[in-house]
This record gives structure tokens, C-alpha cells and sequence, in this order.
């Protein structure tokens, strides 16, 4: 008998579900598998009511990844569902739950399930928190993000704002849970980079110009809109340069579309706004110099975790935790919300050739991103 092999359970989105959620427990899931434990993910049969998604579809037309057990039993809307999966789980009696929380609104159903699951006695819950305040606040979000603290053991924080707001949140408790910083691992399984001139032409660019990449779902806060502002810089029209926006909106696309005409872009950027499924994920980052992430408020970014496997330099903006990941003028550069900023330090990584110096530093810096070390802080919360 293995005394070292665990039984382990990963609650949150996955296959058929698309998107990071999905990526990063199915990846987490992976790393379980690979150090010899029994793993299975509980995912949601519904996860959003279609009235609150602001996306084209919540699933992946992909087919579902191999050797990963995956059950479909959440109702995010039902109490009689969290009380049956719940119970089903405690009756498994694994060792370690371990579940992403990311918006009040899953607090009910997760917080429910968690605390039926912790009556065994036996099951240890470590929640990996992605954002315990939320971008875009909703009436009630205070009160479930209390009632979420209180059903499990310990949290993971994957940025150091955002272990504030869980000590924040927990300062007048008289039994805080325990919590730690552990950094968003990289995103290692979108396939192995592949030339930019290979890149471009599976996805059709023309190879005559560079591109930047501003990758993933669009939302206000993720500024898209300061970085079609900086991008408009007449200084910047000096490259054979391009702005490819990669990503579906969960926001109104009028605006940005607007400001396009305004600023008279539309043959400067390429708007590729279906979702992108995981198989092209790679294709983008390899055809691009350099990522821009000119977030206006953000704890940390798993685009961030994308283009580091990819080897890619960065601009980011100083919000949050995203600093915290990019040294700055060694991978990219950090700058304010300013679309005055994004412009400088773009006409900056390209006046002075940057792109082989900070890649070469990513190569190196992306080494600090393990899962091993993500379910090693696991294990401190839970011991």
C-alpha cells in the first residue's frame, strides 16, 4: 500500500467548461495525478444562470482532457444540489478538497458544499482565492464573502494584495484561518512555442509587420480602451507595428469599437474577438514581440502566466499584483494607468531592441512559477 498516495477532490469549473477557471483546475489536477494521488474535479453542471454570463458560450467546443477524471454534478443556483454533491463528497472521505473561489456570487453553493463536506472530520478544504473583493461589485458581495471565509481550513493567495484582503476580511474573527502567498503558477500546457513566422501564418498575419497582444476575455477594468489610446500615438506609426486584441467581450463592444473609428485604427488593430480555444492559445503568443496588460485595477493575471511559458516580454500596468511578477526593465516594463506611459514604453522596447534581452530574462525568471510549489503551500496550510 502507498501511504503517501491521497485521495484528493478539486471543486470548481473544468471540462466542458472553457476558460482560465477551467485551465487551471485541470492543470492543478494534473500535477496531483502526476505525484501519485487519486484525483477527481467536481465541476458544474450549471455555473452561471445564462442571464448573468456575458460571454457567447460557457463551454469549450475542445474535446475533454485526457486522464483527468471530471464529474458534472454543481448546480450553482440549486440548495438541493449543494446539499447532495456535498454529501457525496464527505462520503468519499479524501484527504484534501481544494477549491477556487473568484466571485461572492459562487459563496452560497461552494461555501455550502464545503461546509457539508468538512462534517467528516477527516477532509482538509484550502481555498485558492483569485480575487476575494471583486472587480465589479454587486449588492450582497459582503455578506457571502463572509459566509465563504468561514467554510474551509486555510487559503492560498496568489498575490499579495489579495492575502491583504483576506486578512482584511478575517481581522475581527476570533479563529482567522490560516493563509499564504503563493504565486499563479505558469501556464504550461497551451503546446511548445513555435517560430513567429510560423505563428503568423497559421493565424494569418501579415508577416511584413510586428504585433503586440493584448490577450483574454474583455472587460472594463482591463483597459483595453487606454491601450487602443497609447496605441494611436503618432510615434508608434514610425514601426510596421500592429495591435492584435485577442479575447471575447464580457463587456458592451460599442465603445471600444467607437474609439477604433475615433482614433481612426482600424487598420493598425486586428480585433479577433471570439473566444480562443486552448489549441490557438499558443499561436498568438508566439506571433506577438511583447504583451500588454494595461489593467486599471487587478490582483493578479494568468495572461501574465501565459506569456512567461511563451517567453514573452511584458508591459504591465502598476495595479494590484501584477507588479509583482514583472521586474521591471528586466522582463518588460511596469508604468501607471497612463495611456502616455503604455506608449512610452512601447516606443521605448522597440527603440532600444529590446525583445531577445527580456526574453531571455522571462526563460529564467518563469522558473520562480512551479505547480510543485503551489501544492506544497497546500500542504503548509493543511499541516
Amino acid at each position: 500500500m502507498d501511504f503517501n498516495r491521497r485521495k484528493v477532490v478539486i471543486i470548481g469549473s473544468a471540462h466542458p467548461l472553457r476558460g482560465g477557471l477551467a485551465t487551471y483546475n485541470e492543470r492543478l489536477a494534473k500535477e496531483y495525478i502526476g505525484q501519485g494521488n487519486e484525483v477527481v474535479i467536481y465541476t458544474f453542471s450549471l455555473q452561471y444562470p445564462g442571464f448573468l454570463f456575458p460571454g457567447k458560450t460557457q463551454y469549450s467546443s475542445e474535446p475533454a482532457p485526457a486522464g483527468i477524471p471530471i464529474k458534472i454534478k454543481i448546480n450553482s443556483i440549486n440548495p438541493f444540489n449543494w446539499i447532495r454533491t456535498g454529501r457525496e463528497i464527505r462520503k468519499l472521505r479524501p484527504d484534501l478538497v481544494v477549491v477556487k473561489f473568484w466571485i461572492p456570487f459562487m459563496a452560497p453553493c461552494l461555501g455550502t458544499i464545503c461546509r457539508i463536506i468538512r462534517k467528516n472530520k477527516k477532509t482538509k478544504v484550502v481555498c485558492i482565492v483569485d480575487n476575494l473583493i471583486p472587480h465589479e461589485k454587486r449588492p450582497g458581495d459582503t455578506m457571502f464573502v463572509r459566509y465563504w471565509v468561514k467554510s474551509v481550513d486555510g487559503f492560498i493567495a496568489m498575490s499579495r494584495s489579495v492575502l491583504e484582503d483576506i486578512k482584511r476580511v478575517q481581522e475581527k474573527s476570533s479563529k482567522p484561518k490560516p493563509s499564504l502567498f503563493s504565486p499563479h503558477p505558469l501556464y504550461d500546457n497551451f503546446g511548445d512555442p513555435v517560430s513567429k513566422s510560423e505563428a503568423k501564418a497559421r493565424l494569418k498575419l501579415d508577416p511584413a509587420y510586428s504585433y503586440l497582444l493584448f490577450f483574454g476575455f474583455i472587460r472594463d477594468y482591463k483597459g483595453l480602451d487606454l491601450l487602443l489610446k497609447a496605441f494611436a500615438d503618432e510615434r508608434l506609426r514610425a514601426f510596421p507595428l500592429k495591435l492584435l486584441v485577442a479575447g471575447e467581450f464580457y463587456t458592451d463592444s460599442k465603445p471600444y469599437y467607437d474609439l477604433l473609428h475615433e482614433l481612426k485604427l482600424e487598420e493598425h488593430v486586428i480585433m479577433s474577438n471570439d473566444f480562443i480555444p486552448d489549441s490557438s492559445v499558443g499561436d498568438y503568443f508566439c506571433a506577438a514581440d511583447l504583451v500588454v496588460q494595461p489593467y486599471k485595477s487587478a490582483t493578479q493575471s494568468g495572461v501574465t502566466q501565459i506569456a512567461y511559458h511563451f517567453n514573452k516580454p511584458m508591459i504591465i500596468t502598476d495595479v494590484g499584483g501584477l507588479a509583482e511578477f514583472v521586474p521591471h526593465e528586466k522582463v518588460g516594463y511596469v508604468v501607471n494607468s497612463s495611456e502616455k506611459e503604455i506608449a512610452d514604453a512601447i516606443l521605448r522596447f522597440y527603440k532600444e531592441d529590446k525583445e531577445s534581452e527580456f526574453s531571455a530574462n522571462a526563460a529564467i525568471e518563469k522558473q520562480k512559477y512551479s505547480w510543485k510549489k503551489m501544492t506544497e503551500a497546500i500542504d503548509q496550510i493543511t499541516n
